[in-house]
Order: structure tokens, then sequence, then C-alpha cells
């Protein structure tokens, strides 16, 4: 039986900004139709002003290219600058 993991993925945004609120959105639109459940995020800050988000998904262990498609997906909107992941771990459901 598979399992899950938890992948933080950090997303740099193009501009300044201290509403992630919008940029959240669209990352729940750019994935409702996948295997991937957005958990958690929080904004971190980097330096001189600059923050990023990082969010935390709850994905099944057995995909085939681990986070390759999740990075493409969140790539893909037009506010994301960059994204590294940070983590991923397996977890007991």
């Amino acid at each position: 039986m598979a399992g899950k993991v938890i992948a933080v993925i950090r997303v740099y945004p193009k501009e300044l900004t201290e509403n992630f609120e919008p940029l959240v959105s669209k990352v729940n639109n750019a994935i409702k139709n996948s295997v991937y459940e957005l958990m958690k995020w929080e904004a971190i800050d980097i330096a001189f002003g600059y923050r990023a988000l990082d969010l935390y998904f709850l994905m099944p262990e057995d995909i085939e290219r681990g986070t390759e498609e999740l990075e493409e997906l969140i790539r893909g909107i037009d506010d994301v600058d960059n994204i590294d992941v940070v983590y991923v771990t397996r977890i007991g459901v």
C-alpha cells in the first residue's frame, strides 16, 4: 500500500508582497484537478523586505516523477519567479 509524503515547496514571487492570499489562491486553482493537496502555507522572510512562500503539500508517495509535476504546475503561475523544493518526507496516514 502506497503511503503519503509531505513536500515543502518555497515559492519566490516576482514582486514584493505582504499579502500572499492571491498567490495561494492561484496555487489552489493550479492543483485543483490533481493528486496534490495544499495543507498549509507560511510567509518566509528572505532579505531586505523580500518574502517567499513555503507551501506544504500532501501527495501520494508513488508518483512516478516525484515532485516534478507539482513544480511545473506552480511554475506555470504568472506571479511566480522561481521555486525550490525545500523538503520531502514520508508520513504515516
